[in-house]
């Protein structure tokens, strides 16, 4: 049974640095993702004059509560969506003039949401091109707190990112939220504040956050389920069998709920307290799904959705067209290119079964795209990526690790 050893997650990395930075004292964080992601939030609090240690499993982080030490900084975020909206919220809370700017990619990507949630309390913060993107600057002179509304609709990322600015805050901070996408990642960023410290309260859709700050602790990082999902998908694609330790019952990471969906389509799931395995059982059901909330995982569905005995249909999946890429027109491209029968609305893809003819996905330097259609080549000898490499924003080592798991099997993987 091969046991495949998965990066710690992107999302729990970025919020425990941003948490570890926040807290009083010095913070450990074992088994941090290393990627161009989580190196490029890294950087970012570096340049605000936080010291972030590293070795090899560890990164260990010299909390400042009153904010970053440099009264000025210029920040780029990269690619990273996590980077781009919680520094800038973290920087909202402390004394100096910081201009953050990112990627071209990420320069599309909306921000107004909170940005204007910021302004509603106080912040003085100027986009400086294109109004609710980036680049954008802020004039931080600590949050006084108070009552906020926030449209979350768009992503959970805003309403984290708030959540996580609330300690720091003088009076603390009430959040109504008028619609929310994702929400197992806002269950994410209440629990892992609560690891640090601090107990966030929910009134229907106001979250109540106490000012009070954060404590230093030593904080361990679990694999990322998202990525883990290219490997679960493997195995219920081909008749295989997969576990990936350190992933199980009390995760945090809500797209552990993709093996769910594989369950429906006719896998065999188990979900231990040390891991979750999936055997696939030779039967691929076709189904209809909404997934708001695991919308990462929509990729990975749709690029194993031609191997199902029925259509696959993907709906309530809006949030993804502003992704890294519109990731739901970008599927449905690739999935053309192979010679699959789709059809799309606004926020809902479907996909007729059929047998994938090979060919070059284009990628739109997503790196969830790449992983997702890998999952197709086991299945499909001959697909090749544009663009390879950009898998470094969230798993360097994703073309070894995958190829290794194909091999294993007697499995040709896509070419890299």
């Amino acid at each position: 049974m091969p046991l495949v050893a998965i990066p710690g997650s992107k999302s729990v990395t970025a919020r425990a640095l941003f948490l570890a930075a926040a807290a009083d004292g010095v913070t450990t964080l074992v088994r941090p993702l290393r990627s161009d992601d989580t190196e490029g939030f890294a950087e970012g609090l570096t340049r605000l004059g936080y010291r972030v240690g590293r070795t090899r499993d560890t990164w260990q982080v010299d909390g400042r509560p009153q904010g970053p030490a440099l009264p000025e900084a210029e920040v780029y975020c990269r690619d990273g969506a996590t980077t781009a909206r919680f520094l800038p919220t973290l920087a909202a809370a402390g004394h100096g003039s910081y201009r953050f700017d990112a990627s071209a990619q990420m320069r599309r990507r909306p921000l107004a949401p909170l940005t204007r949630a910021l302004r509603d309390l106080g912040v003085d913060l100027r986009h400086e091109a294109a109004e609710g993107h980036h680049p954008l600057r802020i004039e931080a002179a600590g949050v006084e707190g108070g009552e906020v509304t926030l449209d979350a609709g768009q992503s959970s990322q805003y309403l984290s990112a708030l959540l996580l600015l609330g300690p720091l805050t003088r009076r603390g901070l009430r959040i109504r939220v008028t619609d929310l996408v994702s929400a197992p990642y806002v269950e994410i960023t209440i629990a892992m504040m609560r690891s640090f410290g601090v107990e966030v309260a929910r009134e229907g859709e106001v979250y109540a956050v106490p000012a009070g700050g954060y404590r230093a602790t030593t904080y361990a990082v679990e694999p990322d389920a998202s990525t883990a999902g290219y490997f679960f998908a493997a195995a219920a694609v081909t008749g295989r069998e997969v576990t990936v330790p350190g992933l199980g019952r009390g995760a945090l990471q809500g797209d552990l709920g993709f093996v769910d969906v594989l369950r429906r389509m006719g896998a065999d799931v188990e979900i231990a307290e040390g891991g979750t395995t999936v055997r696939g059982t030779g039967t691929l059901r076709g189904l209809t799904v909404a997934m708001r909330d695991i919308s990462d995982t929509m990729p990975t569905l749709a690029a194993i959705a031609p191997f199902a005995d029925g259509p696959v249909r993907i709906e309530d999946v809006a949030n993804t067209r502003v992704k890294e890429c519109d990731r739901l027109d970008a599927c449905a491209e690739n999935l053309r290119r192979l010679g699959i029968e789709v059809a799309t609305g606004e926020d809902w893809i479907e996909i007729r079964p059929g047998t994938p003819s090979p060919a070059e996905i284009k990628t739109y330097g997503d790196h969830r795209v790449v992983m997702s259609f890998a999952v197709t080549g086991l299945r499909t000898p001959g697909i090749s990526f544009d663009d390879p490499g950009c898998v470094k924003k969230t798993f360097p080592g994703f073309h070894e690790a995958f190829g290794e798991l194909a091999a294993g099997w007697g499995i040709p993987a896509a070419g890299a």
